[in-house]
C-alpha cells in the first residue's frame, strides 16, 4: 500500500485516483482499491491484492 485515502471526501472529489494517476504519469505502477473494513480508498502499487 502506498497511500490511503478516506471514502469520506467531498463529492466530486477524487483524492485517490488523482494521486494513483500523478504516480502513473511518472511511469509508477499504481491502482485504486477500497477497504470496506476501514471505509478508505488505498493506493496500491503494482498488482497488488489481484487475484488469479
Amino acid at each position: 500500500m502506498l497511500r490511503r485515502f478516506s471514502a469520506g471526501a467531498p463529492r466530486g472529489s477524487w483524492p485517490a485516483e488523482e494521486y494513483a494517476a500523478r504516480l502513473r504519469a511518472q511511469g509508477r505502477s499504481a491502482r485504486v482499491v477500497m477497504d470496506l473494513e476501514s471505509d478508505a480508498f488505498l493506493v496500491v502499487a503494482g498488482n497488488a491484492g489481484s487475484s488469479g
